[in-house]
């Protein structure tokens, strides 16, 4: 059974109650294990009654004080990634006086928890959060968050023996998880490489690279999980949005399996917009019988971004609402016959594209016909309706002079 589940099964079970550790560990005071020895000591006490055991359920409204001090109602669990220096100690008290990663937060940031730990020297991402519950639920291996690293290293790299760390190394007894190490450049003699691992145990990286000959002597944590370090600077803090929060860890809000989490206010609207863009289409559809079909066919058309494109979309657009030019036959254009001397079934103007004068013949006489229809005549029938004939030289028949008398 998942833990979140059997977490809330509990909730449920006690009426909105939690159990008197969890609720410290929400108010991240301590762990759960922590709190569970802080009431063996009698320091704490629910509702001014010290507790002995920490078999307690604490429901809303019950006064819970540790050393007297009444602790706050638990906010709702927040996160914040924190870009660690080096040389600074991920601890809330050091025993050796040293500064801790909680001296350089912000003054006005609320009380945090750690998520993991890094090393003295060691840099990068640090997740913290509100919540000591939630900050439990992502240091354990068995949520499956990959940590990543930019690992610098002195020594000759050999690649096979980085490809081997995938099946897990052993090292003076102790057995670690699966381990993807690649090599990303050399800079004389240090080497980059990229390191990702599951399970993070104390000094892991650098007892499995001393293992190999290598000295590492810079290590950054890049990603935690889904978190990236980005482009956060050193010694800085940046808050995760809550709506991201819930959605990369679903499972310890108790969001069902399979189940999506909540959309955004803009994929609410845009969704939206689509069913009312999808019921409007019907009745415009409706109101042109064939309108449907042709839509159903033809390809959504999106309009072009750029100015020039979108002038060639209407103008080939208005193109094609234009109707077809009809041909020449259609439009009643004249065709010379076969004594004409131009080529059957071309109008006078294709035949002037062509290059040739109507009535042309190569090697003949001006104005003769084709082969073995002799020469042309100089009359011809006289042309009515100011039409034109396909006989003489030009291909055109004047009226006799008598007739232009009258």
């Amino acid at each position: 059974m998942d833990r979140s589940d059997t977490v809330k099964k509990s909730d449920s079970a006690n009426n909105g109650g939690e159990r008197i550790a969890k609720r410290l560990a929400r108010a991240g005071l301590c762990s759960r294990r922590d709190a569970e020895r802080w009431i063996a000591e009698g320091r704490v006490a629910v509702n001014s009654r010290v507790l002995d055991s920490p078999a307690c359920v604490v429901r809303p409204g019950d006064i819970v004080q540790v050393d007297g001090k009444v602790i706050p109602e638990p906010e709702p669990a927040r996160l914040w990634r924190y870009h660690k220096p080096s040389g600074l100690v991920t601890t809330a008290r050091d025993e050796k006086g040293r500064e801790t990663v909680f001296d350089r937060l912000p003054p006005d940031l609320p009380r945090v928890v750690s998520i993991g730990r890094l090393d003295l020297t060691t840099e990068g991402l640090l997740l913290l959060t509100n919540d000591g519950e939630l900050a439990r639920f992502l240091e354990l291996p068995a949520t499956g968050w990959t940590r990543r690293y930019r690992v610098r290293v002195f020594g000759e790299v050999d690649e096979k023996q980085l490809a081997a760390l995938e099946k897990g190394p052993t090292i003076e007894g102790v057995k670690y998880g699966p381990i993807e190490a690649a090599l990303d450049r050399i800079q004389g003699r240090n080497a980059w490489l990229t390191v990702s691992l599951k399970e993070g145990k104390n000094r892991e990286i650098r007892k499995v690279m001393e293992s190999l000959g290598l000295q590492v002597n810079r290590l950054i944590r890049v990603a935690y999980g889904p978190f990236q370090l980005g482009k956060l600077e050193e010694g800085a803090v940046e808050e995760v949005p809550k709506r991201v929060v819930r959605e990369q860890i679903a499972p310890f809000f108790g969001t069902p399996e399979g189940a999506e989490p909540a959309e955004s206010g803009t994929k609410q609207r845009a969704k939206a917009r689509a069913e009312a863009a999808g019921k409007s289409a019907p009745k415009a559809a409706s109101s042109k019988p064939g309108a449907a079909n042709a839509d159903a066919k033809a390809p959504p058309k999106r309009a072009p971004r750029s100015a020039t494109k979108r002038h060639e979309a209407e103008a080939a657009r208005t193109e094609e609402a234009k109707p077809a030019r009809r041909s020449g036959a259609a439009r009643g254009t004249l065709s010379l016959g076969s004594g004409s001397g131009g080529a059957p079934g071309k109008s006078r103007e294709d035949r002037t594209r062509d290059g040739k004068a109507p009535g042309f013949k190569p090697g003949g006489p001006k104005g003769a016909g084709p082969k073995g229809a002799g020469p042309a005549p100089r009359g011809g029938p006289k042309a009515g309706g100011g039409e034109r004939s396909g006989g003489g030289a030009g291909g055109r028949t004047e009226r006799p002079r008598a007739d232009r008398r009258r």
